[in-house]
Formats: structure tokens, sequence, C-alpha cells
């Protein structure tokens, strides 16, 4: 069996650079009792650097919550993904809701996720619909949008691409969308990437859950969802909780 995987989004947080050493010194120490279980942290810009150690074990790596489509040139306060590369970044965030509502369009996020794969790294591309209604309008919405956001990425390059599915609507919820729909959905989320490359590479592919993930139902949406990990946000900097949600995937990957 593959390595699960967990990503943590810290979103912008913490606040002092002091907040972010201890969470990632956390987190590297919980990474470091896991047998079955990568981990990338994804802390704000300003702290990737300060989070990358010699030290770190082989189950964690440090990734970047979002990047540039642009090369280099006149495009102040962007970060491009030579630079995250040349920092050590392997995982990329591109795609996440909040990024999608501030004004990124599907061919934006293809562009971004185009630059991370042909930087070497990997791309960690969120999808997933505002709604969800009964009588299943939102798929034919999903399938449009992980289309359009692969449609700039070569098949070369699917290999380096991990599909997140996050339903807008779950993000930050009391409660996670129950297991059984999860399932469900990403089944659906790998056809379409199937139908995009091929059986192949679909298969290969890592699909990832996130939206109001913590320990508590972390075993449940392992077990009966069947993901190969989760994109974690809130939780992620919860070091408590975290800690707790990594050992429940970890055993699950026993």
């Amino acid at each position: 069996m593959s390595k699960k995987l967990i990503i943590g989004n810290w979103k912008m947080n913490p606040s002092t650079l002091d907040e972010a050493k201890n969470i990632i010194r956390k987190t590297r120490t919980a990474a470091g009792k896991l047998h079955n279980t990568n981990v990338v942290a994804c802390p704000p810009f300003v702290f990737v650097f300060s989070a990358i150690s010699k030290r770190d074990p082989d189950t964690l790596e440090v990734g970047a919550q979002a990047v540039s489509f642009e090369e280099d040139g006149p495009h102040t306060g962007e970060v491009s993904a030579a630079m995250l590369k040349n920092l050590g970044v392997r995982y990329v965030i591109v795609g996440h809701s909040e990024e999608r509502a501030s004004g990124d369009t599907d061919d934006v996020v293809s562009k971004r996720v185009k630059a991370v794969v042909e930087a070497g790294m990997k791309a960690v591309l969120c999808v997933g619909e505002k709604v969800r209604d009964e009588g299943g309008t939102y798929l034919e919405a999903l399938k449009d949008q992980l289309r359009n956001s692969l449609a700039r990425v070569p098949a070369t390059a699917a290999k380096n691409i991990i599909l997140a599915y996050e339903p807008v609507w779950a993000i930050g919820a009391q409660e996670a969308m129950q297991a059984q729909q999860i399932l469900e959905t990403t089944i659906f989320v790998r056809k379409v990437f199937s139908d995009v490359f091929s059986q192949n590479q679909a298969m290969k592919a890592l699909v990832l859950y996130g939206g109001s993930v913590n320990f508590r139902n972390a075993h449940e949406i392992m077990i009966i969802g069947k993901v190969d990990g989760f994109l974690v946000g809130r939780e992620s900097v919860n070091m408590p909780g975290f800690v707790e949600l990594l050992k429940a995937v970890d055993a699950v990957a026993d």
C-alpha cells in the first residue's frame, strides 16, 4: 500500500515567526513518528524558508500555498515557481477556493498548474463545487472545472498532479461531507482525470479530500471514502488536533 498524504494549509497563520517555528517544530516531531503517512506543511510565503530544515524526516516536506504563473519581470508581490523550487519547495497548492473566489479563473489556475509541474514540483490542484443539488447538476460544473484547470498541462506532467477535492460548502462547516458521498465524488473526479489523460495516470494519481477534516472524522473518511489523504486547513495549525489527526491516518494506513 502506498503512503497516505496529509497536506497542511496554514493559510494566513500564524502572526509571528516564533509561532511559525513552534508549529513546524511540532509538525516535524509528529511526522518523524509516522510509518505510513507523508506530511506537507504549507506556511505563508514569509515563513517557508524558516520551515525548511536539513533535520526534516523523510516523512515531511514543506510546500507553498500559491504561485505566480509568470516566470519573472514586473509582477510586484508575486512569487514564481522557480523561486519556490530554489528554496526547496516540492509541493504547491493551486486553485484553492479562496483564490478562485478572489478572481482566479480555470484558465489562470491551469497556467499556475503548468508553471508548477514544469518547474519539477507537485501541483496540488483544488477543485470543488459551490453547492450540491439533488439533481446532480453540480457534477457537470465539477467536471468542467477540472477539465479546464488541466487544459494547459501536458500529459507527460500528469504524474506530478495531486487532486484535492474540496467542496466549497463543506470548508469551515460544522461537519465534513458524508464519507459515502466523498467516495462517490472522488471516483467521479478520478474518472474525469482519466478522460483528460489516461486510465493508467488516473489510477496512479492521489486524490485527497478537504473540508472540515479533524481527528474525529478522519478514520471514517479514510475507510469509507477511500481517499489517499487530506488537505487540512484550520486544523493544521491547531497542533494538538493535527497531531492526533496524523496518528489516526497513520493507523488506518498500517
